[in-house]
């Protein structure tokens, strides 16, 4: 029985935890033996892990004073060298940035993975100076295999680090489409909710965290206002929240849009939201390999979305692929609730999952 570690920040609500405990699930259940390394043992996410999976945690100390925080941290180190130096067949460090991260999966394994859930050149904007300084940062060089979770990531981090091309392996996230079937089959408690439905009007979803820098929700807001102004029936349901959560929330009042688009907050279970949707609709600058695309594809939803990772697999005769920009999220929102859209590619999650572990295979 291989024994797989992971390290990450917390199991809190996001599309990187997501993708990790989905995985984690997966592997558990096909007989990996997994330990999961947490910064702060806390989020929604822990309930969800399998009884199979060891969880450990690995304080970070961030004292003021910088003796003192050197030392402690010093000690943690040692005391995790210690105790898991190469204990495991392969590690990874799947929350990317953290230098905690790096350093516990260069050490519990010689077979060790830095998991990357973005692209990097688009997220620092084409500054390949700050790419690469992020990267030395979390010393990517002493990794055995760079995951990507899309082809586009993998595609900028070649071009910025050719010498380690050898190392970069593209992987898509897994999804348990079993799991979320079921799921969405729970009832909505919101009363004001369930009765949207029976307005018969088309019900677009976002479901995200609030970052206006990546997810450019601003973006449906004033699509929403130019729709409203030509008398267009619509709603517009917002799940997740953030840190610019209130401008959203000031930005639908300054367009006296509280009627159109609805904060629900975070949701645990966010799928019966998407039966009771007509359409996803995803307005992001950049993204990893976006997990709500295969949550869509599970569920069989359209989705509009721009132009990030992997949108190929949606202008695949599942939903609308748009630029970066409000005027073409209107246009496509327009077009949706003027005609619909029609699947017309059904997904087949057994097979892409099968093709993951073909991959995953390979890198364990």
């Amino acid at each position: 029985m291989k024994k797989l570690f992971f390290a990450t920040h917390n199991l809190d609500l996001g599309g990187i935890e997501t993708a990790l405990v989905t995985l984690v699930n997966y592997l558990s259940e096909k007989g990996y033996d997994i330990t999961i390394a947490l910064e702060k043992k806390e989020g929604v996410f822990l309930g969800r892990l399998s009884k199979e999976i060891k969880v450990v945690e690995y304080n970070t100390n961030n004292n003021k004073n910088v003796i003192l925080r050197k030392i402690c941290n010093l000690y943690n180190r040692l005391k995790f060298i210690i105790k898991y130096k190469n204990k495991f067949d392969f590690s990874a460090s799947f929350a990317t940035y953290s230098l905690a991260s790096s350093f516990m999966a260069r050490t519990a394994s010689q077979n060790s993975a830095l998991w990357c859930h973005a692209d990097y050149l688009t997220l620092y904007q084409g500054n390949k100076e700050e790419v690469k300084s992020f990267f030395k940062n979390v010393t990517c060089e002493e990794f055995k295999h760079i995951v990507f979770v899309s082809k586009e990531g993998t595609n900028s981090f070649i071009e910025i680090f050719p010498e380690l091309k050898d190392k970069v392996i593209t992987c898509n996230n897994l999804i348990n489409g079993e799991d979320i079937i079921e799921k969405s089959k729970k009832s909505i408690i919101e009363e004001n909710i369930q009765e949207l439905k029976k307005e018969e009007i088309p019900i677009f979803l976002n479901v995200g965290r609030h970052d206006e820098k990546q997810k450019k929700l601003t973006r449906i807001i004033e699509a929403s206002k130019k729709l409203k102004e030509e008398n267009l029936k619509f709603k517009v349901l917002f799940i997740g929240d953030g840190q610019d959560t209130k401008l959203y929330q000031e930005k639908v009042k300054e367009y006296d849009l509280q009627d159109t688009i609805l904060f629900l907050g975070r949701k645990e279970n966010p799928y019966p939201y998407f039966i009771m949707s007509d359409c996803i609709i995803l307005s992001s600058e950049y993204e990893g390999y976006p997990v709500v695309y295969l949550e869509s594809f599970v569920l069989h939803k359209p989705i509009i979305t721009t132009k990030v990772s992997d949108y190929e697999q949606v202008e695949d005769g599942r939903g609308m692929v748009v630029e970066k920009d409000t005027q073409s999220i209107y246009m496509s929102m327009k077009e949706f609730i003027q005609n619909g859209y029609e699947v017309k590619n059904p997904f087949d999650y057994e097979t892409y999952n099968e093709n993951v572990v073909k991959t995953l295979e390979t890198i364990f």
